[in-house]
């Protein structure tokens, strides 16, 4: 369809061209009438507002004295047009010749207000002569004063003030000129406002106090004014959260370092969250390893309110640096005592999923329990062979630092056939992992059970192979021997596994029983003979 552009009628285009003597002659031509518009709510005096014609204005004023507060579409004066488009000399015409500077758009915005918008001192004055309003609020609930606090013009916030600026007054959210000095980063109008008495420790609707938001946004020099006014570092905000909570939570690290000293240990408990939680989650190592030197604990844990955010329930700081993968944070917090054993789903669980020797070593060595189980989907053998089966490095790693062996052989139903499997998706592995979600009563899920789900029976052979290292006369039950049966290659395996069990294999066992793992190095024994009792005939480091 062909697009119909509206020429522009001749006395609008005189006006926008700046042809006072045309735009006379036109506007005193019989039959001209200036009350009606190009578009709806246009008129000659809004156009001559709009492009700064003042003597085009002047003219149109003296012709038709009644269009001086005419509306636009948008509810806009010429006045309120004029100021928009910083039109100095439009706006003292308008003024001098009756125009209304109360009369605001639809969205309550008043020339004033908008002048404080475009931040010029010459269109405010003339505004606070004609004595205006000045506490007056936009549809938001915003005043000119913090309007002009946002754009940090300081000449302007002496003017409004003088004219009888209130400085607490709030918008639709609560917030006063101070918060949002503070939320810009307007340090020049922050002291301005706090030398005129503003209130450090207002508060919006959800709770923020200025001190919190400046933290928030990052601005550090506002931070150590607000602090050095007494702003309170102990007021929580609607989350509950403290501002050195989301001072960490940023990264900023020197606001970190200004609100631990005054930030209370009390208050900091009651919010059911430690900042190492949130510098943890967020990876914010610096800020991390400053709350850790201040002394904060390492084993807090999440309130039961905040563990329900989360699917896995997670709880310790420790947690957060293990999914994430941050290694640093992982070794900052088990050397200051964090404790990997506080989670419902354990942090070693988490690092042997996603395959991280590192994490899982630094666990391990920080006396993880890798025989540890998941309440809410108990196995009769330890659970975190559910995240590393797949990586047989890994497996035997777990196993040579004290992984419990047996119990993956130990099957109630032995010999006897099995009852068909039934599987579910797992909560915590990938998505072409499944687990077992029903089992037989009493036991939870067992070891033949799980290593039948499809994506890990391929390596049933294997992985059985290395468990028989670690165990003596075991008996296998009727569906491992159906795995070992689908493939040839796997024969040797049950060979291994009939009895008797060779006798070195026994004294090992016998030998780690009676000594203990970590005492085997202190023994006065060969070198090779120790790595044989350690079962590092083949080593993880060697396989990484």
């Amino acid at each position: 369809m062909k697009k119909v552009y509206r020429e522009e009628e001749p006395l609008f285009r005189a006006i926008r061209e700046g042809n006072p003597s045309k735009v006379k002659a036109l506007a005193m031509c019989p039959g001209t009438n200036l009350m009606l518009p190009s578009k709806p709510g246009w008129l000659a005096v809004h156009q001559a507002a709009w492009f700064g014609q003042d003597s085009c204005l002047r003219m149109l004023l003296s012709a038709q004295p009644g269009m001086v507060n005419k509306r636009t579409s948008c509810g806009e004066t010429p006045l309120l047009v004029a100021v928009s488009r910083v039109q100095q000399g439009c706006v003292q015409v308008l003024l001098e010749n009756g125009a209304d500077p109360e009369i605001p758009n639809y969205e309550k915005e008043t020339p004033l207000y908008r002048a404080c918008e475009r931040s010029n001192g010459a269109i405010v004055a003339a505004l606070l002569n004609h004595k205006v309003g000045v506490n007056t609020r936009c549809i938001q609930g915003w005043t000119a004063l913090q309007e002009t606090v946002v754009r940090g013009n300081l000449e302007i916030c002496e003017m409004l003030l003088k004219a009888g600026a209130k400085l607490n007054l709030r918008n639709m959210y609560g917030i006063t000129p101070l918060f949002t000095a503070a939320q810009n980063g307007q340090l020049a109008t922050l002291r301005f406002l706090i030398k005129h008495g503003a209130d450090v420790n207002t508060q919006a609707d959800d709770g923020a106090t200025a001190l919190y938001e400046a933290a928030k946004m990052g601005h550090e020099d506002v931070v150590q004014l607000l602090l050095s006014q007494k702003g309170d570092p102990n007021k929580p905000g609607k989350t509950g959260m403290l501002p050195l909570h989301i001072a960490a939570q940023r990264g900023s690290d020197a606001i970190v370092s200004m609100l631990i000293p005054v930030t209370s240990r009390p208050r900091v408990r009651r919010t059911g969250i430690s900042p190492l939680h949130l510098a943890a989650e967020r990876n914010r190592d610096d800020a991390l390893e400053m709350l850790i030197d201040a002394g904060f604990d390492v084993n807090a844990q999440l309130s039961e309110e905040r563990m329900r955010l989360y699917e896995d329930r997670r709880s310790t700081a420790l947690y957060f640096s293990v999914i994430n993968n941050n290694i640093e944070a992982v070794r900052m917090l088990l050397t200051a005592g964090a404790d990997p054993n506080l989670d419902m789903f354990k942090p070693l669980m988490v690092a042997s999923r996603m395959g991280c020797i590192q994490i899982v070593k630094l666990l391990v060595e920080h006396d993880a329990d890798i025989n540890a189980a998941i309440p809410t989907h108990p196995t009769t053998f330890p659970a975190v062979y559910m995240f590393s089966m797949k990586y047989l490095p890994l497996f035997k790693y777990l196993l040579d630092h004290g992984g419990h062996a047996l119990p993956c052989f130990d099957c109630v139903y032995g010999n006897r056939p099995h009852p068909p499997l039934k599987t579910g998706q797992s909560n915590w592995n990938d998505d072409s992992d499944r687990i077992l979600t029903e089992a037989p009563l009493r036991r939870g899920v067992q070891f033949c059970e799980m290593i039948s789900v499809a994506t890990i029976s391929r390596w049933v052979g294997p992985i059985v192979d290395v468990l028989l290292d670690y165990v003596g006369h075991v008996t296998l039950c009727s569906r491992l021997m159906e795995h070992l049966d689908s493939y040839s290659g796997w024969s040797n395996i049950k060979e291994k596994a009939a009895p008797p069990r060779p006798l070195m294999q026994l004294c090992r066992l016998q030998i780690l029983q009676l000594v203990g793992r970590r005492k085997l190095k202190k023994l006065p024994l060969p070198g090779g003979l120790i790595r044989f009792l350690k079962h590092q005939e083949l080593s993880v480091d060697d396989e990484s």
